[in-house]
Formats: C-alpha cells, sequence, structure tokens
C-alpha cells in the first residue's frame, strides 16, 4: 500500500520521527549474542515478554531483589567513548546490594535508553554487562533498548540495572544480632565505584572542559578519565565463605557513611568510624584539594576508599581481617541516643 501524504505534503514515519525499527532489530541481535553467553541450565527461556528461571533449590529460600542506575559516572564514559566499563559498574552494583541480606545472584536484567540508538554504543555496554554476569555467575536474561528522541541529549544514554538473588531465610543477614562493642571492617573500594560523580564533575569542569579528562594526573598515575572509571568492585566472591561470621553489611553508595552504615544497625545504635584508620586513595584528596570541599561533605558524599562495610562480634573480625587481605578496622558499634548515628572523626 502507498502511503499517502499528510496535509503540507510531507509523509510521517517513526523513522522521522527519530526512531529506526530496523536498526533496533539489528541492535538485539546482537545482544542476544552476548545474553547467550551468561546462560545456564536454570534458565528456561529468554526473548519473549517475560524470561524464566528456575528455583530448583532446597530449603527454605528467599529471592532478594534490587534496582539502580549509574547516574552521571555516565557522561564521563560518553565523553570519552568507553562505553564498556560502565555495565560492570551496574552489574556489581547491583550485585552489592543484595549481598548486603546474604543473598548470591541469579539474574539480572538492564535498560538502555538513549535520543538514537547507536549500535556500538549499544553492543560495547551490553557487552560489559555480559562480561561482569559472567564473572559474577550471573545469567543476563533480558532487559529493554528504548530509542527517545527529543527526551534525551544526543551522545548521552542511560542505563539502569535490575537484580534477583536467592539467600536462605535462617542465612539472611539483617543486623538485627548487632550490638554496642561490634567491629566495624572495610574493604577497599576502586575508587569512586558510582557515587559523587556530579560533585567530582564540578571540581574537575568535566562539562566545560573534556579534555581535562585525557590528560595525565602525576599523583594518580594515569589520566584523569581513567581514574573515574575504574569500575565499580564486586564483593560477593570474596564475603561467600565468610557469610556465616558477618552481623551486618553496608554498600557504600549514595549517602557516603552517614547515609548507608545505619541501614544496617537496630534502632538505638549508632557507630564510631575512624578516618585515620585507612589510607584515602588518591583521587579522593584531589576532589577535596581542587574543590575546596569539606571534609565531612567528603565522607557524605563518596565512599573516601571503603566500598563494603562489615560488621562483626570482636572474635570474628579478627579471623575476617586474618582471612580477607586488606581489609581495615574501621570503628565500633556504639549505643545512640541522639544526634547523628553515624560519626566519622
Amino acid at each position: 500500500m502507498t502511503q499517502q501524504p499528510h496535509k503540507g505534503g510531507q509523509t510521517s514515519s517513526y523513522a522521522a520521527a527519530g526512531v529506526n525499527i530496523a536498526d533496533a532489530d539489528s541492535i538485539k541481535a546482537r545482544i542476544q549474542t552476548a545474553l547467550a553467553s551468561t546462560l545456564d541450565t536454570r534458565t528456561l527461556g529468554v526473548g519473549s515478554f517475560g524470561s524464566l528461571f528456575s528455583m530448583a533449590s532446597t530449603g527454605d529460600m528467599v529471592l532478594v531483589s534490587s534496582c539502580d542506575g549509574v547516574g552521571t559516572k555516565l557522561k564521563i564514559a560518553a565523553l570519552l567513548g568507553r562505553n564498556r566499563s560502565v555495565g560492570h559498574d551496574i552489574v556489581n552494583h547491583c550485585i552489592n546490594d543484595i549481598l548486603c541480606c546474604g543473598a548470591m545472584p541469579l539474574f539480572f536484567l538492564d535498560y538502555i535508553a538513549m535520543a538514537r540508538l547507536d549500535s556500538t554504543k549499544v553492543a560495547d555496554i551490553v557487552e560489559g554487562l555480559a562480561e561482569a554476569c559472567r564473572e559474577g555467575g550471573v545469567a543476563l536474561i533480558g532487559g529493554e533498548t528504548a530509542e527517545m528522541p527529543g527526551f534525551y541529549t544526543e551522545g548521552i544514554y542511560d542505563l539502569v540495572g535490575f537484580i534477583v538473588g536467592v539467600v536462605e531465610r535462617r542465612s539472611v543477614i539483617d543486623g538485627r544480632t548487632i550490638v554496642p562493642g561490634d567491629v566495624l571492617l572495610g574493604l577497599p573500594s576502586s575508587g569512586l565505584h558510582t557515587n559523587g560523580y556530579s560533585l567530582a564533575r564540578k571540581v574537575f569542569n568535566v562539562d566545560g572542559d573534556p579534555a581535562r579528562l585525557r590528560r595525565m594526573e602525576t599523583s594518580l598515575g594515569k589520566t584523569l578519565g581513567e581514574a573515574l572509571l575504574e569500575p565499580h568492585r564486586p564483593y560477593h566472591r570474596t564475603l561467600a565463605p565468610h557469610l556465616s561470621h558477618i552481623k551486618g553489611l553496608a554498600h557504600i553508595t549514595g549517602g557516603g557513611f552517614p547515609g548507608n552504615v545505619p541501614r544496617t544497625l537496630p534502632a538505638g545504635l549508632g557507630a564510631r568510624i575512624d578516618r585515620t584508620s585507612w589510607p584515602v586513595p588518591p583521587l579522593f584528596r584531589l576532589i577535596k584539594e581542587e574543590g575546596n570541599v569539606d571534609a565531612d561533605e567528603m565522607y557524605r558524599v563518596f565512599n573516601m576508599g571503603i566500598g563494603m562495610v562489615i560488621v562483626a562480634s570482636p572474635e570474628a573480625s579478627h579471623e575476617l581481617v586474618r582471612a580477607l587481605p586488606g581489609t581495615y578496622t574501621i570503628g565500633s558499634v556504639v549505643c545512640h541516643t541522639s544526634g547523628e548515628r553515624v560519626v566519622v572523626e
């Protein structure tokens, strides 16, 4: 059938509006190849309107889910044309979130949105997702790719992840056994992870001077862009053998220490953290100095080199420090009556 022009003599189409279905279909085919490398016999069906995952396990199992985004770190990735690493960021961030309940990951889905689908960019992102899923033992079972012209800025995209994991009910980590005198241990981060980038971008004037990202920073031993794009570190492989000795876990993401440590503490308890108990990596020091950022603000915004906080009894903490090289004893649990529940001093 010949399409009739509407008034004004111009023919309207989805492609003319900025959405190319043929390109979308081509991208989907490439995505399926990446997904296939992460699947195993637990995956019963992928590619329809929903994906099926078998729970052929014994015991009283609890599913744990989480959803998050990469945030404005994506702008740095887009400016540098390095879109693979952000796939690792979102997978590992989500893995760490459910780990705080003691859960191991089962499967993952993603959402990618941009003004116009760029097949190379989407493929890079999904291949990064698939790499992280393979490394983490997670099935990448599907997702959504949205083309939204007139909504997103050209060249910029959004990336969101959804994860489901599992833990036995008796092994759920919920912090209820935490008491005053318990010890806080810190696991090193691999950089900013996925939080604080709006402040970091402002401090380094990334939007006004994108070339700054490619300049070597002597204090970092690499370019600023390389340091800022260091992927988020996952902790589930490291902690899996030791979860039975852990009372609480806090993933240090948005909100820093004051915003995340209280989430694992029972009512009436707080935490005292000694900021001199671990070495703050150079990138955080550079942000503080160049931006003249207040010290308390740094610990409210960034992880400051600690990506995950463990709460354990004094006895268990000694064993954990021996078993987990690079772990720092950073503070303790205290009674809390008023004021800030977490004091970083």
